[in-house]
């Protein structure tokens, strides 16, 4: 089943794998057929994740090879189905994940293509399938977070770290959060006990400090870098739990004799496309949860910073620069 479409269509190529510099805006891209159990979408609105620079710089492990389209995250309106798809119906908007996104049509597989909860619009939706789950991932099933705990969230002002500010509080936890100083409004209005400067703070020290010596609980760790070994430094020794699941200020090391005499924590590797595949029924449940957060109320809509298709690279450069705030969106 299908809608009149167009042969071609703009979308994002990225050229090289030196960087988002290299993206270039192409007019002729095919549009794109959805398979068996696919279904196709008229972008209204592409997610702006930090794997789309990773992937440009050829640092996300398995990324594609350039010439390719780039972007993977799509909120849209169904405008064809593959073979072997009954839904959603055609006109539905949802949102999901699949190659070749940053364009005016992509293809996401049927199954995952959630649709846009009642009374959102597509754009609001963005960070749904990516974002939000990610957070919930790394302090529920991943991080084991209790009341009463004490969680640092590292990059709080991030797209993911605002989900996770969010989440941690609705479960009862003290949230101490990490942002550059002109960020921190945004997230102590999210919630956060304390929020700590990234930038120039000694977070450990200010962790120990407000723990009473004791150490965080729970660390959600994606900045990497030097960040990440004051996360480890500043998690509780013995129990405390260090969710690692992104590394936008560069890759850092850790050995056994490390952990062995001076980081005694629980330290959890995380990759949500990797959680996708090898544990369905957790993410399942994982989606479940998350449903229910946003029918609450807990998670409300998105709002996006918008961008033109055409300043992807642009965007893309501000948020490696660490110079956003919240989920950005690329509009077709």
């Amino acid at each position: 089943m299908t809608m009149p479409l167009p042969a071609t269509m703009r979308a994002l190529q990225q050229t090289s794998l030196e960087g988002p510099q290299d993206m270039r805006l192409v007019t002729d891209a095919p549009v794109p057929s959805p398979g068996p159990g696919e279904v196709l979408i008229r972008v209204v609105a592409a997610g702006v994740n930090y794997a789309d620079v990773s992937k440009a710089h050829g640092t996300f492990r398995g990324g594609p090879r350039p010439p390719y389209l780039a972007g993977f995250e799509a909120a849209g309106e169904v405008v064809a189905l593959g073979s072997q798809v009954t839904g959603p119906p055609l006109g539905t908007l949802v949102v999901g994940v699949g190659d070749g996104a940053f364009a005016e049509y992509a293809v996401l597989p049927a199954a995952a293509a959630m649709p846009v909860p009642a009374g959102w619009d597509a754009e609001q939706a963005l960070g749904l399938v990516v974002n939000r789950p990610t957070a919930l991932a790394a302090l529920r099933p991943l991080g084991r977070l209790a009341a009463g705990e004490t969680v640092l969230v590292q990059a709080a002002a991030g797209a993911t770290g605002q989900a996770a500010v969010t989440l941690a509080k609705h479960y009862g936890a003290t949230v101490i959060a990490t942002a550059s100083p002109g960020k921190h409004e945004t997230v102590r209005a999210l919630g956060a006990d304390h929020v700590l400067d990234s930038v120039d703070g000694d977070v450990t020290a200010e962790v120990l400090r407000l723990t009473g010596g004791a150490g965080a609980d729970l660390v959600l760790q994606a900045v990497g870098g030097a960040a990440f070994a004051a996360g480890l430094a500043a998690a509780k020794p013995v129990t405390g739990r260090v969710v690692v699941y992104g590394l936008a200020g560069g890759e850092a090391a850790i050995t056994n004799w490390d952990l062995v005499y001076r980081y005694q924590v629980h330290v959890v590797g995380f990759n949500i496309g990797v959680l996708i595949q090898a544990a369905p029924r957790v993410f399942g449940e994982l989606m479940g949860e998350l449903s229910a957060h946003v029918a609450a109320g807990v998670l409300g809509p998105a709002s996006p910073a918008g961008y033109a298709l055409a300043d992807g690279p642009k965007a893309l450069a501000e948020l490696a620069a660490r110079a956003t705030v919240g989920k950005l969106a690329l509009r077709p």
